[in-house]
């Protein structure tokens, strides 16, 4: 493939007060970035939901299927690291092969796809809290739609949302320890409950498989795992960040591995969840996992395990995604897309810090919408991530590589647009709403008037060659 590497210091040299990013990080670390960015609390806050959809076989399989259909696309994010390596990342890779008007569009839209979990996330912290700590659901604020906004709970999420901002302001390897420690640190709790799950429970409790018929509960699955399994590809945002003698061919599998591991870990969680108790009995059920464990032993020691595995995985995949997110806001400034102050790096920290402070600021403001309001927007970060991929792989191919990685290429296109194609044709099951596309539109609405008030929009980074 006669391609020459692209080289974001361009961009930097363009403009010589620009400080550049600090050069930190290695493969575990990139490891922990996607894998923590994938992983959060889901398997804990939403457990009823997926076996709704799908029942245990049913959500396992549309998983697994997922799982394996975000290959391609790992293996083009894989390749186009190394040809451009970029912090913009698919800002920066379609700015090569399209008009900057799509480059735009698609850096929104995975700003987006990131964004959004950081609100969520925060949250969350409250509702775990509140579990936890049932006096945290006392002094109502506020209500919006069906949930009530505590005082305690604000506070919980605003005082994490500022740690997590204060982290990465201070640098990206306080940011890649934290992150390392508390992936390790949910991965050790996993294995604990997991081996401790299959010691009871019966297969008798995965009845009935599916919750639906066959197809129609994988499909219901399938369409929620570009969110769930939106991540991998976090790493090509710190590619910047790469320490001295990382090569660029290490990316690819990193990302393998993050995929499959973050596959295998919804997998085996939602296996022995059904396996511990009956399915049909958790779907009322807020944090299904943990109520699932209390009734198979009758002990609190599990329970609080799962909280405490669920925290450790609320905060890496917090902290994952607002690095990603502040990266991408810090990729559009530094090209003029959006404000030109948001792509400025601190000259000791070497941090995105006005982007960091940014996407702290916008996760306390959105975390006073509560979970109502956020449930619909992240139905389109979903969506958002799925265009992304799209764009990635229309990039690649356009970029002209050889006959088999355009194949690949090819079929991580194809899926990317099927995931789309499931959220927004009408005759799919689990289609968006108005109120999914109400977000959208006013997410689409705030791009246009941004896009036009930031600056003078810069061009496409030229390679070398």
């Amino acid at each position: 493939m006669n391609l020459s590497r692209s080289s974001a210091t361009q961009v930097v040299n363009s403009n010589p007060q620009m400080a550049t990013l600090a050069k930190r990080l290695r493969s575990l670390d990139y490891f922990t970035l996607a894998f923590g960015t994938m992983v959060g609390v889901g398997w804990l806050v939403v457990m009823d939901d997926w076996l709704r959809r799908g029942g245990p076989v049913g959500a396992m399989l549309g998983f697994a299927i997922g799982g394996v259909a975000l290959l391609p696309i790992g293996y083009v994010y894989g390749r186009i690291i190394a040809i451009i390596p970029d912090a913009a990342s698919e800002i920066a890779y379609t700015s090569k092969s399209f008009s900057p008007g799509i480059s735009f569009a698609t850096g929104w839209m995975m700003t987006l796809a990131y964004f959004v979990v950081c609100p969520w996330e925060a949250v969350a912290v409250g509702k775990i809290a509140a579990y936890i700590f049932p006096g945290m659901d006392s002094i109502p604020l506020y209500r919006l739609g069906e949930n009530t906004i505590y005082l305690p709970q604000l506070i919980l999420g605003l005082g994490v949302t500022a740690l997590i901002t204060a982290v990465n302001y201070a640098g990206i390897r306080p940011a890649a320890n934290i992150q390392n420690w508390l992936t390790f640190g949910l991965l050790a709790a996993f294995a604990v409950f997991l081996i401790a799950g299959a010691t009871r429970g019966s297969p008798r409790n995965l009845h009935p498989q599916f919750s639906h018929t066959g197809w129609v509960s994988v499909l219901l699955v399938v369409q929620i795992v570009p969110y769930f399994m939106t991540g991998f590809e976090s790493v090509a945002k710190c590619v910047e960040e790469a320490a001295t003698g990382f090569e660029a061919h290490e990316f690819f599998p990193v990302i393998f591995a993050a995929i499959a591991v973050g596959a295998l870990f919804y997998v085996l969680v939602i296996g022995v969840v059904a396996y511990v108790y009956p399915w049909k009995g958790l779907l009322r059920s807020s944090f299904a996992t943990a109520v699932a464990f209390k009734h198979a032993f009758g002990a609190r020691w599990i329970v609080d395990l799962i909280l405490a595995g669920a925290l450790l995985s609320l905060l890496k995949v917090l902290n994952g995604n607002f690095v990603a997110a502040s990266r991408l806001v810090f990729a559009m400034g530094r090209r003029r897309m959006i404000h030109g102050s948001l792509g400025r790096v601190h000259p000791s920290k070497q941090t995105p810090h006005m982007a960091v402070l940014m996407v702290g600021f916008l996760t306390a403001a959105c975390m006073l919408l509560g979970e109502s309001i956020l449930v619909p927007v992240t139905e389109v970060g979903s969506m958002a991530a799925a265009t992304g991929w799209l764009a990635t792989c229309a990039s690649y191919i356009v970029l002209r590589p050889s006959a088999r990685p355009r194949c690949i290429a090819l079929l991580g296109a194809v899926v990317s647009a099927l995931l789309i194609l499931m959220k927004i044709a009408p005759f799919v099951p689990g289609h968006f709403t108005y109120q999914e596309y109400s977000a959208l539109a006013l997410w689409i609405l705030a791009g246009i008037v941004i896009s036009r008030s930031g600056g003078t929009k810069a061009g496409p980074v030229k390679s070398k060659g």
